[in-house]
């Protein structure tokens, strides 16, 4: 039955973060062409706090699949779908090791530059041109006021609803 649970929270994470991302497709770019806020993030990481990586896992799969699917940018997937999974990796791994000592914030921080680095790096190898590397200080500074908003939103869900609560559904 504890199994059911963690798949019905995750189809229900995986939902909003989908939602989130079809919504926030909507709205022009953040500060620099092609840069989001990532809020559908906020249901990654609260998948991977309350559940575990492969629930977040499959969050960050599903939501970007659909969401490129269902918002018409499927040219995008790769860009994406490599974000998502490098900055999850890494997020993970140092929530793992160093939460609570690092906050939330900082991992958000963390997560979003390395999405915007990740999303990067592809771009320069697919279209080979190494010119846009000039293009990661701005990257890495949305990526910065990114996962602030993220990590805040994170941390704010986390503190007002206890984890006790969560561990209540749960089991």
């Amino acid at each position: 039955m504890k199994n059911a649970k963690k798949i019905a929270i995750t189809a229900l994470l995986t939902a909003c973060a989908l939602i989130v991302f079809m919504i926030e497709s909507l709205f022009p770019p953040l500060l620099v062409v092609g840069a989001k806020v990532g809020l559908s993030n906020i249901f990654v990481m609260l998948a991977l706090i309350l559940l575990d990586l492969p629930y977040a896992l499959i969050v960050t799969v599903t939501k970007c699949l659909l969401g490129c699917a269902f918002t018409g940018t499927l040219s995008s997937l790769i860009y994406s779908l490599g974000g998502g999974l490098v900055s999850l990796g890494i997020v993970a791994l140092l929530y793992y090791i160093f939460y609570p000592s690092v906050s939330l914030v900082s991992l958000s921080v963390v997560g979003a530059v390395m999405h915007n680095v990740t999303q990067n790096l592809l771009f320069i190898l697919i279209s080979q041109t190494p010119l846009m590397l000039s293009y990661l200080p701005y990257l890495t500074l949305v990526g910065i006021l990114a996962g602030v908003i993220v990590g805040s939103a994170v941390h704010i869900t986390i503190k007002t609803i206890p984890l006790s609560t969560y561990e209540k559904l749960l089991s």
